[in-house]
């Protein structure tokens, strides 16, 4: 999995905008809450909100840790990028996405 296929996905998704925080961190948002970000640093890494019930399972993995400052969220940090092929990939954005639009106010909802 490389960058452009992580935009991709997330770029497909409804109301999806992406911008730059941190220096290099390429970061995708629904209603400018962030549901994937993107360390454009070489290794590519990616960070992910997962369900509670994944979390622990999925952060003891081999290539994927809980996030720095926001695995209290139930956020993941993909260090190795082929620990998903890419259906799990697609299924894992979108899951994140859903996820964190659910947490929206009605009215920010789109």
């Amino acid at each position: 999995m490389d960058i452009e296929s992580i935009r991709n996905i997330c770029n497909a998704l409804p109301s999806v905008t992406e911008g730059i925080k941190w220096g290099n961190d390429l970061c995708f948002m629904v209603s400018e809450k962030m549901f994937c970000v993107a360390m454009l640093n070489v290794p590519l890494k990616v960070s992910l909100k997962v369900t509670d019930e994944e979390f622990d399972e999925l952060s003891n993995r081999p290539g994927i840790i809980p996030a720095p400052y926001v695995a209290r969220y139930k956020w993941i940090l993909v260090e190795d990028m082929n620990v998903f092929n890419p259906k799990q990939w697609h299924d894992y954005i979108l899951q994140s996405y859903t996820l964190v639009k659910a947490k929206l106010p009605k009215n920010k909802s789109t």
